[in-house]
């Protein structure tokens, strides 16, 4: 249809706009059965009749259908806010008509909120650049606009996935930028508090057994004495680091590459879009997001992601130690250590009637253990930046959704059925701090390394407290 009226004697002018349509209060789903036959660049191709993608994800269903591993819904969702923010920049600058994009923002807080879940059914396993879940966003959002006032779905009318829901985009630009999102969110809302709650947990036990003197170890040996307080107090101060680097590298995420579109020169983007976008994105999310400062190394690269993945295994390394120590201080009851009493949580045997396990340290340890393994996956991804596009970003967001969430709920499950009830057994601290030897290095200034250490093989020999064996070596006892 022309958009111009000619009539003899009138110069040529603009036709009127149509009237939006009407948007119905249709809830989320599709009554159908069968199939339904979508069309995209390559041809025509039958869909469940019942579902809101399209063509192009039809298409990555039959051709990667690689594992079991989901793309996470977290990258859906943080597509959500993404396409919202981009259809309301684009309607701002007048690229879109208003009513298209309150429509599509209508989806887009569907998808936000978990509505269309089911819709989004791709692997992990597909195009390095995200293309595939990419498509099945823009799909999903295109289709369920369609429905929404009415229209045929799969016609692409009178919302085109490609050029109503994307404009302005690529998947370049859009699938790194959703990536940050998604991350920055569970590194926020999952990650960094449980590190947190752990740290003053830990806070905590430290001020209340700042005064209760155990013997120390080194090398898995007695060692000279130090108090329970000072160990935990280690514990707090490795976490302090470990969530200052943490929040250092989570604050990377808030550059987005949104506004490079296919290479990092912006094209068939206007000026200033990317700004437009990280606005709405902070109004919508409360972060500060912002243009990534150079669009070429935000699509050549996935530098920020390797660095929040390596402070997320630098924080597993941390927490291992912790869960080691806790559970060798446990050990026992009776054959082991036994300076601390393990929350009895569950039976720890099939056989072994009344014996409990620290399967919390156990738990966070493997996780721990996988999340270091993971790190190397990731320094590996980092290196698939070639020329102006990394093509690793699905395996770099799905590792690094993946050890953010399982080392956040880890941390929180170890906080709160180990560390909170753990107690000490003082009656077994006095007993290995009374038969340790290591408190002849206090003597050894008076009376000589050598005197002192003969003293101490003395006092392990005969099964004698340490002040017995002096005595006998002729140390006078006051």
């Amino acid at each position: 249809m022309s958009d111009t009226t000619d009539q003899p004697g009138h110069p040529m002018t603009p036709a009127p706009p149509a009237a939006p349509p009407v948007v119905l209060d249709l809830p989320v789903g599709l009554v159908a059965t069968g199939l339904r036959r979508e069309h995209d660049s390559m041809g025509v191709v039958d869909v469940p009749a019942d579902r809101y993608w399209g063509a192009q994800t039809q298409r990555a269903l039959h051709h990667f259908a690689i594992g079991n591993e989901r793309m996470p819904t977290d990258v859906h969702r943080a597509y959500g806010y993404l396409k919202k923010a981009t259809a309301t920049a684009n309607a701002a600058m007048g690229r879109l008509p208003q009513w298209k994009a309150d429509l599509i923002s209508r989806v887009c807080d569907e998808i936000i909120t978990g509505d269309l879940d089911d819709h989004f059914p791709l692997h992990v396993w597909q195009s390095g650049s995200g293309t595939q879940t990419h498509m099945n966003v823009n799909e999903v959002i295109a289709n369920r606009c369609i429905q929404l006032v009415g229209g045929e779905v799969g016609s692409k009318t009178p919302i085109h996935p490609n050029d109503d829901v994307n404009l302005g985009q690529s998947s370049n630009d859009t699938f790194p930028s959703a990536m940050h999102i998604a991350a920055h969110s569970t590194l926020m809302r999952v990650t960094l508090p449980a590190v947190r709650r752990l740290r003053q947990a830990c806070d905590v036990k430290a001020q209340l057994w700042s005064q209760v003197v155990r013997v120390g170890r080194t090398h898995l040996q007695d060692a000279t004495p130090i108090t329970v307080g000072q160990a935990f107090s280690g514990y707090v101060a490795s976490l302090d680091a470990a969530i200052d680097h943490l929040e250092h590298s989570t604050d990377e995420l808030t550059e987005l590459a949104i506004g490079g579109t296919a290479v990092g020169t912006g094209v068939n983007a206007p000026a200033g879009f990317d700004v437009a976008v990280t606005d709405v994105l902070v109004s919508l999310t409360g972060q500060p997001f912002r243009p990534a400062s150079n669009k070429f190394a935000a699509l050549a690269t996935v530098d920020p992601m390797m660095r929040v993945h390596g402070a997320l295994r630098d924080t597993a390394a941390v927490l291992v130690k912790i869960a080691n120590d806790l559970r060798w201080l446990g050990s026992g009851p009776h054959g082991g250590i036994g300076e601390l009493t393990l929350p009895a949580n569950e039976p720890g045997s099939s056989i072994m009637p009344g014996k409990v396990n620290p399967t919390q340290a156990e738990a966070l340890i493997m996780v721990c253990y996988r999340v270091m393994g993971a790190d190397v996956t990731m320094g590996l991804a980092g290196t698939g930046g070639h020329f102006e596009l990394n093509t690793c970003r699905p395996l770099v967001i799905a590792t690094t959704l993946d050890s953010a969430l399982t080392l956040g709920d880890a941390a929180d499950s170890f906080t709160s059925f180990m560390v909170d009830g753990a107690e000490l057994n003082a009656a077994r601290i006095t007993e290995h701090l009374s038969r340790s030897v290591m408190l002849v290095t206090a003597l050894a200034p008076l009376i000589g390394y050598d005197r002192a250490a003969r003293i101490a093989h003395r006092a392990t020999a005969d099964g004698t407290t340490l002040r017995d064996a002096a005595v006998a070596d002729g140390v006078d006892a006051e």
